[in-house]
């Protein structure tokens, strides 16, 4: 199956996406087609080493949804040589229409409307390593990205509520997300993102007052970060930083992603 977006997975799927974390990595077996717009240096990083651990071969194909083919002629043409695709692609509909043509899994390794892989890496963390994430507290916080989106999505597959604290021009009916313009309280995590480009919201800066407000909740926010822009200060100060080795779970979380779409 595909993982375009966390709004296609169904709550069984994303259980077993996490139920597989902590099973023994079966090796798996045929080749992947790869390709990573931008740097994408975590990421990159363990999708590659994913694929070495399961056993299968890949192939790098740079910026292959670039070209000016049909999706289904480039489907049509790569299908028999693939088992799988990993594709980051800022173009989400191309993505998507990729998938769709394609008889292989394609996995979003990231693109304009979501970071699915990213997500379901960060909600896996809060799940086993703080609290239970139905009982959690999870803030979101400044203008929507793609990876505050998949959070969305995610909200609305589980059946979760989260609060997403964000100017007022962005709130809208969302199932799960309750926006608000005031910082909350009682707050377990807060997650920020880079802010999207050309986005200049200083009063969305979050501070240390913020996370003194919130009750000094766990603060993981989403790499690459920028101080000065949605943190106003240096996060290695912060007592409840979770960034470094947090991350590492991207690999379990990535090679069970792997396992769900292939097996």
């Amino acid at each position: 199956m595909n993982l375009i977006r966390l709004a296609d997975l169904s709550a069984a799927d994303v259980h077993h996406i996490w139920d597989l974390v902590a099973s023994p990595a079966r090796p798996l077996s045929g080749t992947v087609a790869w390709s990573f717009e931008g740097y994408g240096i975590r990421t990159r990083t363990t999708f590659v080493q994913a694929f070495r651990e399961l056993g299968l071969a890949f192939t790098e194909l740079p910026g292959f949804l670039k070209t000016g083919e049909r999706a289904r002629d480039l489907a049509g043409y790569l299908d028999p040589f693939y088992d799988l695709y990993v594709v980051r692609e800022s173009n989400h509909a191309r993505l998507a229409e990729f998938a769709a043509a394609s008889r292989r899994p394609v996995v979003n390794a990231m693109s304009s409307d979501g970071h699915p892989c990213e997500v379901l890496t960060d909600a896996f963390y809060v799940d086993t390593e703080l609290r239970p994430l139905a009982g959690a507290r999870v803030c979101l916080w400044g203008p929507p990205t793609n990876v505050l989106r998949s959070w969305h999505e995610l909200a609305a597959v589980l059946g979760l509520s989260v609060i997403h604290a964000c100017d007022a021009a962005f709130h809208q009916a969302t199932p799960g997300v309750q926006f608000t313009e005031t910082c909350p309280t009682g707050i377990d995590i807060v997650i920020t993102d880079g802010w999207p480009s050309g986005a200049e919201a200083p009063a969305w800066s979050l501070t240390e007052a913020h996370l003194a407000h919130m009750g000094q909740p766990k603060l993981l926010p989403t790499p690459p970060f920028s101080i000065g822009r949605e943190l106003a200060f240096d996060p290695l100060s912060y007592p409840g930083f979770c960034g470094y080795r947090q991350k590492e779970l991207l690999l379990p979380v990535q090679k069970a992603i792997l396992h769900h779409c292939l097996c």
